[in-house]
This record gives C-alpha cells, sequence and structure tokens, in this order.
C-alpha cells in the first residue's frame, strides 16, 4: 500500500488526497459485489450469442467495396439480435455515432404529417436540431414531421396526463431517453421504461416505441427490447463497444423496422445487402465481448465519485447509493470553476493527452459551450475515461467510462486534487 500511494504522488496525487479517496473507496465493497454479479450475468449472454451465432476466425476479417456477402457484418447483426432478443438488427461501421442512429431511426419510419412524442421531457442536445426544436438543415420538421412532448414532474416521474393529452392521431412514434443527458433527472431503469411503454400501448397500440440506449446497455441484466421497445439504438464508441470499436452504432428491433432504417442508411433497394466493413468486424466482436466488464469498471468509477463527492457537500444525480440504470455520473457544482477544475484533472489523468488543459468551446450541435475532458484511444469514446458539461447553471459535470476501475479511480482522485490545488474544495 505505501508503495502504491508513492505512485500515486508520482502521478501529482497528493498524500492527503490519496486517503480522503482510499477511505471512500474502503465502504464500497458490497455495491462492487453487485456490479459483478451483473457483469457475470451479461458476460455469459453475450458469450451465449456468440456460440449460437458459431462466431469463428472467419467472421473477424472485413470487407471493401459494396461489401456483398459479408459473413462477419451478418454474424455480428445476428449476435446483437440475439443478446437484445429482437427480431433483427442493424451494426455497422457507417453509422457514425448515437445521434446519427437515432435520427437514422427517426427518419426512417417516419414520414411528412407524422408526430414524434417524447413522454420524457426535451432530448439531448444533438436531438434538438434532428428534430427541429431548434431550425437546422435536413431536420425531420423540414420533412413536416412534427414534434410533441410531456414533461416530467418535478419529483422525476411521469405526467401519465400529459402524455396521454399529447399522443394524438397524428403520434407515429414515441421516443424515450434512457440516461439524463445533459439534465439532473433520473436515468429510466429498465422497469420503468417497461411500465411507460405498457402506457403509451395501451393509448396507441400501432405506435412505435423507440429507446435512446446510450450508456444504459449491460448495466441491468435485461434491455429495453425486453420491456417492450420497438427499437433500441445505441453507439458503438459508448458502453456496446467495450472500448475497441473504432467507430459505428447500432439498431435493434422489429424486423420491419430495422428494415426502414437500412434503406435509410444506404439506399431503396439496396438496404442490409451493402455496406462493407472495411476490417472493423474484429474490434466489433471483440469489444462487444470485453463490454459488460469494461461496463462494470466504469459503474464502479461512477459509485465512486458519486460518494467522494457527495462527502465533499456537492449534489450528485444519482446519489451515492442509489440503484445504477445507466455510467454516467453528474456532480453539480453550481460555479464554472470548479467544473472546469474538474474536468481538467479528468485530463490529466488521461493515457492520452495527459498534458492538455481542456477549456469551453463551442461545439457543433449544443445550444451553449461546453467543456470536455477526453484523453481516449478513440476520439470522443464515451466508454473510456472522460468528463463534460455545458457553461451554463448548475454548472453540472458528467463523469463517464474508464475502461478499468483503477483508472476511473485515478481519474476522479485526480479531479478532486485539482480542485483541492486551487482552493476549490476543503478536505
Amino acid at each position: 500500500m505505501d508503495q502504491l500511494k508513492e505512485y500515486y504522488k508520482e502521478l501529482g496525487v497528493s498524500g492527503e488526497v490519496y486517503d480522503y479517496a482510499k477511505n471512500i473507496e474502503s465502504s464500497l465493497s458490497e455495491r462492487f459485489a453487485e456490479f459483478d454479479a451483473v457483469a457475470e450475468f451479461n458476460q455469459l449472454k453475450v458469450l451465449k450469442a456468440m456460440k449460437k451465432n458459431r462466431i469463428s476466425e472467419a467472421h473477424l476479417g472485413g470487407t471493401t467495396g459494396y461489401g456483398y456477402d459479408d459473413i462477419g457484418r451478418e454474424a455480428i447483426e445476428g449476435v446483437y439480435a440475439d443478446i437484445f432478443q429482437t427480431e433483427d438488427a442493424l451494426v455497422r461501421p457507417q453509422i457514425t455515432c448515437g445521434t446519427h442512429a437515432l435520427g437514422l431511426a427517426l427518419s426512417a419510419n417516419l414520414r411528412p404529417g407524422d408526430e414524434v412524442m417524447s413522454p420524457v421531457g426535451k432530448p439531448y442536445d444533438t436531438l434538438e436540431e434532428v428534430i427541429g426544436i431548434r431550425p437546422s438543415k435536413g431536420s425531420l420538421a423540414e420533412y413536416g414531421i412534427t414534434y410533441a412532448q410531456a414533461d416530467l414532474k418535478q419529483d422525476g416521474s411521469f405526467d401519465y396526463d400529459a402524455i396521454k393529452k399529447a399522443i394524438n392521431e397524428r403520434t407515429k412514434l414515441v421516443t424515450i431517453q434512457r440516461s439524463k443527458g445533459y439534465a439532473t433527472r433520473p436515468t429510466l431503469s429498465v422497469g420503468r421504461i417497461r411500465e411507460l411503454i405498457s402506457f403509451v400501448k395501451d393509448i396507441k397500440p400501432s405506435v412505435i416505441v423507440m429507446v435512446d440506449n446510450c450508456y444504459g446497455e449491460f448495466v441491468e441484466e435485461t434491455e429495453p427490447s425486453q420491456a417492450g421497445a420497438d427499437l433500441v439504438v445505441g453507439s458503438l464508441i459508448k458502453n456496446p463497444g467495450g472500448g475497441l470499436a473504432p467507430i459505428g452504432g447500432y439498431i435493434c428491433g422489429k424486423k420491419e423496422l430495422i428494415e426502414q432504417c437500412a434503406y435509410r442508411l444506404t439506399t431503396p433497394g439496396l438496404g442490409k445487402e451493402v455496406g462493407a466493413s472495411l476490417g472493423v468486424n474484429r474490434q466489433f466482436l471483440q469489444g462487444l465481448f470485453l463490454a459488460p466488464t469494461v461496463v462494470n469498471s466504469a459503474l464502479k468509477g461512477a459509485v465512486f465519485a458519486a460518494n467522494l463527492y457527495e462527502s465533499l457537500g456537492f449534489k450528485v444525480v444519482p446519489d451515492g447509493k442509489e440503484s445504477r440504470h445507466d455510467i454516467i455520473q453528474a456532480v453539480e457544482f453550481n460555479d464554472p470553476e470548479k467544473l472546469k477544475a474538474f474536468c481538467q484533472g479528468i485530463q490529466a489523468a488521461s493515457p492520452v493527452d495527459s498534458y492538455v488543459t481542456p477549456e469551453p468551446w463551442d461545439m457543433p450541435g449544443y445550444d451553449s459551450q461546453v467543456i470536455m475532458a477526453a484523453g481516449a484511444f478513440v476520439s470522443g469514446s464515451s466508454i473510456e475515461l472522460s468528463a463534460d458539461g455545458p457553461m451554463k447553471p448548475p454548472y453540472a459535470a458528467y463523469f463517464q467510462g474508464g475502461l478499468t476501475y483503477p483508472h476511473a479511480k485515478y481519474g476522479i482522485t485526480m479531479s478532486l486534487q485539482r480542485m483541492a490545488e486551487k482552493g476549490l474544495v476543503r478536505l
């Protein structure tokens, strides 16, 4: 232990900060054991799907050009469909990010005159331009697709009366964002999502329910697709990519809806038959195989962060004892300097670009400046150690990731070190 403390000192952590963090960690063994059990369950679920689809070395290669008869691509989509227990899946490197995957699913399954509705308040910032809440070229609004929403109640519960009023004859698709995004509302558990889907389907059985599953994969033993969702959507540079996928997104769901998505991604008449895998099949499969244990590490880091900053008097969402339904940990600082110091500490702990000092900037798709700390092997990877937040009240930092728990722990400890050095916290 003395040698470990010395390593931390060599990496910039004072003895006082190290001891404070170590004391917090010592109280978390029971929570960590719970996460280990979920990770084991999900690891076996992934392995079962890979065995069922008879994954072989032949699937690890790639194709170029049109990508006809790409057996690896087809096997990966079979594995995803089995893991999420859906009829079909679209898993492609041509899907550039989570927002792209969500925009693809929306535009593929909506037509002029349709309405998309959110029963959980405003969607994540980057979707505002996709939908047309903020005007943007090529938005759904430009194609005559309207938008409605029902806000959550003050306590984070569903406003069922408002949801019922918002659903009408034009409501074609209901989109449910599982994670909190840049909000401090609770993340939705699969159980709560099941209740909401049941309520919506009772009102209008024909409505398509899509769940934005970003940051939630493998956190629980079940996924929203097992709770009645017609589509579940996510990014491969988040949880399911396991830190190895260099790009990509997935959409899992009903076969007819996935077919629509494939036609939108490529072109009518071609659909899933084209789309070269360009040599990423191995990273997709190996990353997916590692994902349950990588998510486990990220969860441990999030709970460590929650308990550490809660002990210093900051509001954390979720709090240090709440059940977890995604990997994101929010800490409200109510002070721009504290938010900046936190992110700068995370950056200093990164294996890539640790010497860089992040500053707020005008990031595309956001309505305010954003500060981001992300010294990652894959640019923008949210399953690797990262933190970000909009420079506006309540000046909350959103921390996520850590391919290994020791790295996540060190990152959080360094964030505290930076704040202590600047006199922004007192231990």
